[in-house]
């Protein structure tokens, strides 16, 4: 036999094995949902999977996110605490509720608030995504209370807080 035959028949052997084992691995067999195509029911999915409610919506983490859908982006009186002062999640169906549309898309993509907020990652979403989130936030409308000011570095916040090293 040839080198060459050897070769062709090692690289066929070896892309069957492959295959078998791929196909034969187990998957997570749950559906997975997919994106919806209503554009505010597209929001509530990206404020659900983007991590939103981790931080704007008191108690969301702690309640495994089983909190009551109006309870959502209210804002928290959690601190944030480390070297730029401290920080509060602000209460965004307030935060919206003055806001058009064009001027959110604008602001979302210059905007650098005080960590711990990832902005970089509003950043990173497409003009379609930011537009869904601003229809699901304005049509859940304005709800609780503002979040508390900066507290500025050097100052003792009030209540609880994650302090940063």
């Amino acid at each position: 036999m040839t080198p060459t035959r050897r070769f062709a028949i090692a690289l066929v052997f070896t892309t069957v094995l492959l295959a078998s084992t791929v196909s034969a691995q187990s998957f997570d067999s749950r559906p997975s949902p997919e994106r919806p195509r209503d554009i505010v029911a597209l929001g509530r999915y990206l404020v659900q999977t983007t991590g939103c409610n981790d931080c704007h919506t008191a108690g969301y983490n702690a309640a495994e996110g089983k909190l009551a859908e109006a309870q959502w982006l209210t804002g928290d009186r959690l601190g944030w605490k480390g070297p730029w002062g401290t920080t509060y999640a602000t209460n965004l169906r307030l935060y919206f509720a003055g806001m058009t549309e064009e001027r959110w898309i604008t602001h979302a993509r210059v905007m650098k608030p005080r960590p711990p907020m990832p902005w970089f990652n509003l950043r990173a979403m497409s003009d379609s995504d930011l537009r869904a989130i601003y229809r699901y936030i304005k049509a859940a409308g304005p709800a609780g209370e503002p979040a508390p000011a900066y507290v500025p570095p050097g100052r003792t916040p009030a209540g609880p807080l994650v302090q940063f090293p």
